[in-house]
């Protein structure tokens, strides 16, 4: 490989890997999230809304927000929120949890879109 490649592709590596990348990528996530989500869910702990906040999500059983009022099938779902369960039901609730209680809301359609909101979700402090 030739040195002037070499030093190109370090550099382009080390835009990719710098904090204000990370930064971007954030609030990209943040952007699709408002987009999304933010008309019934908060990221702020204990702050519920239409739904219940999303603070913490990762490792939490779906239905367990104390003092929100989940539809049945929510309260008796078996699921521990992960990325990939997170991801489907992004994508279509219906098909993870039927009868959820998020009606009008049918899904994100974008996997870019959906991918940057469970970033966002699963950085710190969310």
């Amino acid at each position: 490989m030739r040195p002037a490649l070499i030093v190109a592709i370090c550099g382009m590596i080390g835009l990719l890997l710098s904090p204000g990348r990370a930064q971007d990528a954030g609030a990209s996530g943040e952007q699709a999230f408002n987009n999304s989500c933010r008309t019934c869910h908060t990221v702020k702990d204990g702050d519920n809304r239409v739904g219940p906040h999303l603070h913490g999500i990762i490792g939490r059983k779906a239905g367990s927000v104390e003092k929100f009022p989940y539809s049945g099938p929510m309260k008796s779902a078996d699921i521990v929120w992960d990325e990939s369960t997170l991801t489907r039901f992004i994508e279509d609730p219906d098909a993870v949890v039927s009868g959820n209680g998020m009606k009008p809301y049918t899904g994100v359609r974008s996997a870019e879109d959906r991918a940057k909101i469970v970033a966002f979700l699963k950085s710190p402090g969310k």
